[in-house]
């Protein structure tokens, strides 16, 4: 007979995402690791919680692990599921699916945010050095001339000894991109006002207000949440004090930057532009931006993809782990805090 303990430690779980996920994320390695820990609900995964079938694996369900495409968890569906007790996501934010019935029934909650953090910093943090270097540029120069250009000659401007990277948010992905900056011979500025003096210490960085973090640094990255605080942000007066040939990097959410300012700075080469995201996500066919060879204009693909969806993977069986087992999340999403992030 199965002791208190053990019907503890192999909870009742269902999978919940768009099948293009569930295909993604959900190796068999995975699904068998799951499985190692669960009585988990075999594939397919649930992209519809009104079905039959999703309402028998809602009604005897845990755990729920959720990904990319997850309905959201209102009322009504909680009503179909009275044992759940936890959500682990597979990707960041929580904000499509966690509603605030979930945080009202108490749920816990854990993310893979910090797991997906990594790749895009360390797309920003390659953006960074190689603007520095105008690599992406010169290639396109050498391409077309085919001959090496005079670089005893190129300007003060060329390289990354002691530039200015102004960081605009010490979110999870600012923090991590402020870290993966600290071995190179940069000066990295902060303005993120829920930031304390002492805490900037402690990240390594010089703390300044926004207006200073864009008139005075040679990069400035991105990496505030999209809140209706933040929508336009960066606006026309910033982008307008930035350096001539400075470089705005924005991995963040698109509509922080006022879309139609940075249009406007980047056709009259005031500035250069590193957008792995814009206003819409995907811009017009005929958008100006396309046009300008000081853009550089990316799918979407800083965040985890390909072998990177692994580590959102292996973060996220490690919690159902240490949940089953009575230990809690080591990634929990604290509704407190959910405000401030992406």
């Amino acid at each position: 007979m199965a002791t208190a303990a053990t019907a503890r430690s192999r909870p009742r779980a269902a999978l919940a995402m768009s099948p293009d996920a569930g295909a993604a994320v959900l190796r068999p390695d995975t699904l068998a690791a799951l499985g190692a820990v669960c009585d988990l609900m075999p594939p397919p995964v649930l992209d519809d919680f009104g079905t039959d079938r999703a309402r028998a694996a809602l009604a005897g369900a845990e755990l729920l692990v959720t990904g990319w495409g997850c309905p959201p968890l209102d009322e009504e569906v909680l009503a179909a599921a009275p044992r759940l007790r936890a959500i682990v996501h597979t990707a960041g934010t929580v904000r499509g699916h966690v509603t605030e019935a979930c945080w009202e029934r108490g749920i816990a909650v854990s993310s893979a945010a910090a797991a997906n953090a990594l790749p895009v910093a360390e797309y920003t943090v390659a953006m960074i050095l190689l603007s520095g270097k105008r690599a992406l540029e010169r290639a396109r120069d050498y391409r077309t001339a085919r001959r090496r250009e005079p670089w005893l000659r190129l300007p003060d401007v060329v390289g990354n000894y002691g530039r200015t990277v102004g960081i605009l948010s010490a979110s999870l992905i600012g923090r991590r991109v402020i870290e993966l900056l600290r071995p190179y011979d940069l000066d990295v500025a902060l303005y993120d006002p829920y930031v304390s003096a002492e805490e900037a210490a402690a990240l390594g960085v010089r703390q300044v207000e926004i207006g200073e973090l864009f008139a005075g640094s040679d990069v400035v990255s991105v990496h505030t949440p999209l809140l209706p605080a933040t929508t336009g942000l960066v606006s026309r007066d910033l982008l307008a004090a930035m350096r001539q040939d400075s470089v705005l990097i924005n991995t963040a959410r698109g509509a922080v930057v006022d879309q139609d300012a940075l249009t406007d700075v980047v056709r009259k080469e005031r500035i250069r532009a590193i957008l792995d995201v814009t206003d819409p996500e995907t811009l017009p066919p005929d958008h100006p931006l396309w046009e300008c060879e000081n853009a550089v204009i990316t799918p979407h693909l800083a965040g985890s993809q390909g072998n990177e969806l692994r580590r959102l993977a292996e973060l996220a069986v490690a919690e159902v782990t240490r949940w089953a087992a009575g230990d809690g999340f080591a990634h929990p999403v604290r509704r407190e805090r959910l405000a401030f992030l992406a």
